[in-house]
C-alpha cells in the first residue's frame, strides 16, 4: 500500500503579509496629513470653547457652585427639582414662548412682501434692499437704544403718529400689556432684513417660464402669486421658519437693554433669567441647570421641526 505524503505547508510570515497588502499611496497620505493639518485648528477652538464649556456647564448644574466660588460640593438633581418647581423660571420661558409666537409670524410675511414688491422690478431697487437689509447690520445697543427713544411716553415719535389718529399716549415699555409687542416691533424692524435676502434669493430662481405659461392660461397676478409664487417658496418658507423660531427662543439683547425684562418680570426671558440667576443671584450650579433644562426644550423643539420638514416634502 502507498504511503500518501502530504505536501509541506507554505509557511507565510508576517513580512509577506504585509508586503502582499495594498498600501495607501504616498500622495493620498500626503493629502490626509494636509486635511488633518488644517482641520487641527477648528478641532482645537471646538473643543475648548465649545466641549468643554458644555462639559464644565453640565457638571455644575449637579453642584451649588456660587459666583463666589462657595458652596461647590455635588447636591445631585437638587437643581433641577428646584428649577422645575420655580414659577418665574415657568413664567420666563412662557415669556420666551410668546415672544417667538409673536415675532415668528410677521417675520416671515412682512420679509415675504417686501421680497415680492422689490422682485416686481420697482425703480431704484438698489434703494429698497439697502433700507430694508440695513438695519439688519446696526448694533443690538444701537437699535435698542434708538427705539427706546421712539417709546418715549413724552418725546417719542411712536406716540406722535399715534395721537395724530386721536390715539391716547402709551407708555410702551413701561405696561406690561404693551411691552412685549413694542420689543417684537423692534425685533421685525431689527432683524427682517435677513428673512428678506433669503426670500429674494428664492424668487429669483423661480422659472420665469411658469408666469408665463399661467398668463397664456389667463391667471392673474394674484392667482400666479397664490398658485406659482408661495408653493415654489415653501422650502425657503420652512427654513425661515426653523432659524427664526431658533433665534427667537434665544432672545436676550433687545430685552435686556430695553427693559431689563420688566414691567414686573412681563417681559423677561429665559436666558435672562438665567442670567440674572447666575451673575445677580451668584447661583452657578443652579443657573446651570436652568440652562440644560432650555437646552433640552430647544432640542425638542427642533427635532420636532426636523420631523414636520421631513414629513412635509414626502
Amino acid at each position: 500500500m502507498t504511503e500518501v505524503v502530504a505536501p509541506p505547508r507554505a509557511e507565510v510570515s508576517v513580512q509577506t503579509i504585509a508586503n502582499a497588502a495594498p498600501r495607501m499611496p504616498r500622495s493620498r497620505r500626503r493629502e490626509n496629513t494636509v486635511g488633518w493639518a488644517f482641520l487641527a485648528p477648528f478641532a482645537v477652538v471646538f473643543v475648548l470653547f465649545l466641549v468643554t464649556p458644555l462639559a464644565w456647564g453640565f457638571y455644575l448644574s449637579f453642584t451649588g457652585q456660587s459666583l463666589t466660588g462657595a458652596g461647590g460640593g455635588l447636591v445631585g438633581f437638587a437643581n433641577y427639582s428646584e428649577a422645575l418647581g420655580d414659577p418665574d423660571m415657568w413664567r420666563s420661558m412662557g415669556n420666551t414662548l410668546w415672544f417667538t409666537v409673536l415675532s415668528t409670524v410677521p417675520l416671515v410675511l412682512v420679509a415675504l412682501a417686501m421680497a415680492v414688491l422689490v422682485n416686481l422690478g420697482l425703480p431704484g431697487q438698489w434703494i429698497w434692499r439697502l433700507a430694508f437689509f440695513m438695519p439688519y447690520l446696526l448694533a443690538s445697543s444701537v437699535v435698542s437704544l434708538f427705539w427706546v427713544w421712539l417709546y418715549n411716553p413724552q418725546l417719542g415719535l411712536v406716540n406722535a403718529l399715534t395721537g395724530l389718529f386721536g390715539a391716547t399716549p402709551v407708555a410702551w415699555l413701561q405696561d406690561t400689556d404693551w411691552a412685549m409687542i413694542a420689543i417684537v416691533i423692534t425685533t421685525v424692524w431689527w432683524t427682517v432684513g435677513f428673512n428678506f435676502l433669503l426670500y429674494l434669493a428664492a424668487l429669483q430662481n423661480i422659472p420665469e417660464q411658469q408666469y408665463e405659461a399661467a398668463a397664456l392660461d389667463g391667471a392673474g397676478k394674484w392667482r400666479q402669486l397664490f398658485f406659482i409664487t408661495i408653493p415654489q417658496l415653501a422650502p425657503t418658507t420652512m427654513l425661515i421658519v426653523i432659524l427664526q423660531v431658533l433665534a427667537s427662543l434665544k432672545v436676550f439683547d433687545q430685552i435686556y437693554q430695553m427693559t431689563g425684562g420688566g414691567p414686573g418680570g412681563a417681559t423677561r426671558s429665559t436666558v435672562e433669567y438665567i442670567f440674572e440667576v447666575g451673575f445677580t443671584g451668584y447661583r452657578f450650579g443652579y443657573s446651570s441647570a436652568i440652562s440644560y433644562i432650555f437646552f433640552a426644550i430647544i432640542v425638542i423643539v427642533s427635532i420636532a421641526q426636523f420631523v414636520f420638514r421631513k414629513g412635509a416634502r414626502s
